[in-house]
């Protein structure tokens, strides 16, 4: 690995974040993926950044398995292997052209921000509003799983919509963490595929695996630290988090293009 001291901790920030927001704070693990994008070019970021998340993933199904809403992940599942396969014409199509990057990320930003303000007036408004039609579940999913494939930044659409279902911070966690570690595990044999098709442009790289490696025992105090911080936070506040740091990403992701 030839990163310098500086970037192995903007490194290991990214890792402390990720691990963080997997078992404690969902919304902080989108800030980790900027970070990582600035320490590898292109499509190895992705390869960099996936290791991350399936072990912050293993360590929340762990803690939280059994408090999955498995109604919800099988009512999300159609509607985001949708989103997985307009991600991939994505990467077909346009391969990773000038400013492709960028776009993905607008349009992302923009439906994450549409997501949270439709979230802020449900709370105002309470049951009179709702996201909980079959419209809102296959759009949400649709959006997640495009976004997971091709920048894995799909926490705070499925956050927001999660949230707008009403569910306990424990249920909320129970879900949201075997919904990544399926469908993030799910997004190896496609990279692997897309890769065989440019060679010139791999996902997964010999210093994007070593750098995943040598940051474990930072996701692991992150994840420690995550599940210190979730059984003190209450639940609206847990809420407001989830909110607050979505909208975060959402307006970094614009103005990022």
């Amino acid at each position: 690995m030839s990163l310098t001291p500086t970037q192995w901790l903007i490194g290991g920030i990214a890792a402390l974040i990720i691990g963080f927001s997997k078992t404690g704070v969902p919304g902080a693990g989108i800030l980790a993926i900027p970070l990582i994008a600035s320490l590898f070019v292109g499509r190895s970021s992705l390869g960099a950044t996936l290791p991350l998340l399936l072990g912050a993933d293993i360590v929340a199904v762990l803690l939280f398995r059994r408090h999955a809403r498995w109604d919800e992940l099988i009512r999300l599942a159609p509607s985001v292997l949708v989103g997985f396969a307009l991600g991939i014409g994505a990467f077909l199509l346009l391969d990773e052209q000038k400013g492709t990057k960028d776009l993905i990320g607008v349009v992302i930003g923009w439906a994450v921000l549409i997501m949270v303000v439709a979230q802020v007036i449900r709370m105002r408004l309470g049951d009179r509003l709702t996201l909980q039609s079959r419209a809102a579940t296959a759009g949400a999913g649709i959006m997640g799983g495009f976004a997971t494939m091709v920048s894995n930044a799909a926490g705070p659409i499925m956050q927001i919509y999660l949230t707008s279902q009403k569910l306990d911070k424990m249920a909320f966690m129970g879900t949201a963490s075997w919904f990544f570690l399926i469908f993030n595990s799910l997004k190896i044999p496609f990279y692997i595929g897309l890769a065989a098709l440019a060679p010139d442009k791999p996902f997964f790289t010999a210093e994007g695996l070593t750098f995943c490696l040598i940051l474990v025992p930072v996701l692991g105090l992150g994840t420690a630290l995550g599940r210190w911080t979730l059984h003190r936070l209450p639940q609206r506040a847990f809420t407001i988090v989830v909110l607050v740091l979505s909208a975060v990403a959402a307006v970094r992701l614009i103005l990022a293009a």
